[in-house]
């Protein structure tokens, strides 16, 4: 009796999608979580390409970037934090950020500038927790995030004064954004509550002189969305 093309596949090819997708070869290029004990406090801002504020903040980052894609720098002022045992507290990060589309489809491409005062092993921690490979908050990282363009040691200048936050990294970076004034003079407009992944709270801002020089990147955001958020980010061992 003859049998049919369909009759002669191996009974692996006839499993679950659930099954067969659990079975896919792994991705070389993905970086690998090796989970750690880690803890930043401090606060994070940004500024970035969309021209209203960020609709990543409000939709979990389903909705698409106003511009199609997201161009932005990220500040990171590191208040009190630890990496294993070795100090981080005063450092400060800058990150250069390319997303070609919804932020929580991936393929980031993101270059790093860490504190030239951090120590060797501090500056390995600090990549570590920006690459997601220490696990914990930022792990999904190494989902999210295709390529490290660069990572290198900078002077890394924050300033936090009142309602305006800035971030200078020699010719690369010089970015200056402000709060947004709500209806009381004393409390800028904000997001609380949230599920965003940054932090629940996240206050509106908005570039005021913002300028990317690095990389082939070209990049302007004065005018442009700015948010600003208290980060208790951890690794996920005690």
């Amino acid at each position: 009796m003859a049998t049919t093309k369909a009759e002669t596949k191996k009974p692996a090819d006839r499993l679950p999608i659930s099954q067969r997708i659990d079975q896919r070869m792994p991705n070389p290029g993905r970086r690998k979580m090796n989970p750690t004990e880690w803890a930043i406090k401090g606060e994070l801002f940004l500024n970035c390409s969309c021209t209203v504020f960020c609709p990543c903040v409000v939709s979990l980052g389903a909705h698409p970037p106003t511009e199609g894609h997201c161009h932005a720098w990220m500040a990171i002022a590191i208040d009190e934090g630890h990496f294993e045992g070795e100090d981080l507290s005063g450092l400060n990060v800058g990150l250069l950020v390319d997303i070609p589309g919804r932020m929580g489809e991936g393929n980031w491409k993101v270059a790093a500038y860490v504190d030239d005062r951090s120590t060797p092993k501090a500056y390995d921690g600090l990549l570590k927790i920006f690459s997601g490979a220490a696990g914990g908050t930022t792990g999904l990282f190494t989902m999210l995030v295709s390529e490290i363009i660069g990572a290198e040691r900078e002077k890394v200048e924050i300033v936090r004064e009142g309602k305006k936050r800035g971030l200078y990294i020699g010719r690369k970076i010089a970015g200056e954004i402000e709060m947004i004034d709500g209806a009381s003079p004393d409390h800028p407009v904000m997001v609380s509550n949230s599920k965003y992944w940054m932090g629940p709270d996240i206050i509106a801002a908005q570039g005021t002189k913002s300028r990317v020089r690095d990389y082939g990147r070209i990049w302007d955001f004065g005018g442009k969305s700015a948010e600003i958020c208290p980060i208790d980010w951890k690794g996920p061992k005690p």
